[in-house]
């Protein structure tokens, strides 16, 4: 069971400290006018700080939300979101949100889609100020499973794997396999 430490403002930024059931890391959860604006990958040993949730319950509710997504992959996110980004990042956002859990898409086949290019839905895929959430592990490359956050190994390429894992997919699967819980 995954425990919650809420990290205070002042000393960290965010609202949400969440730990993930990958490689000891965490997700920060970033919280402004009542969206949440951004997760960012906590590498182990990142100080936080236990206080109560300040923010009308919102950070909770995405905690909880996080929690029963690793729980059950093909669960779906109910929350305010408020990305920052581009027009273009955030019509490619808003691709990537409909990809169902347990698939993927390829950068090509959403490049086609918005009459762009794959290399600047990578670009905008790198941007992603959500990832789990606007899910952009499930877009792979068309050799391969392509980059995570700019990396094609380490670990956040391992994260994208790991993700990918949870929700059924394995690496050669057919682009449209379905999610196993």
């Amino acid at each position: 069971m995954l425990e919650t430490v809420i990290a205070g403002r002042r000393a960290s930024g965010f609202s949400a400290v969440v730990p993930l059931p990958m490689e000891g890391l965490r997700l920060g959860v970033r919280i402004e006018d009542g969206a949440v604006v951004a997760f960012d990958f906590l590498l182990p040993g990142t100080a936080a700080y236990r206080v109560s949730y300040a923010d009308g319950g919102l950070a909770q509710r995405c905690a909880e939300q996080l929690r029963q997504y690793f729980t059950e992959s093909s669960f779906h996110f109910h929350l305010p979101l408020a990305p920052e980004g581009t027009v273009f990042q955030r019509r490619v956002w808003s691709e990537l949100a409909a990809i169902p859990s347990g698939q993927v898409h390829s950068y090509g086949e959403i490049a086609r889609r918005l009459g762009s290019s794959a290399r600047a839905v990578g670009g905008a895929c790198r941007s992603n100020p959500l990832p789990i959430v606007v899910p952009c592990h499930r877009v792979v490359a068309a050799d391969g499973l392509g980059g995570y956050s700019g990396a094609t190994a380490g670990r956040m390429h391992r994260i994208k794997r790991w993700l990918l894992a949870h929700e059924g997919y394995r690496d050669g699967d057919d682009r449209r396999v379905a999610a196993t819980a």
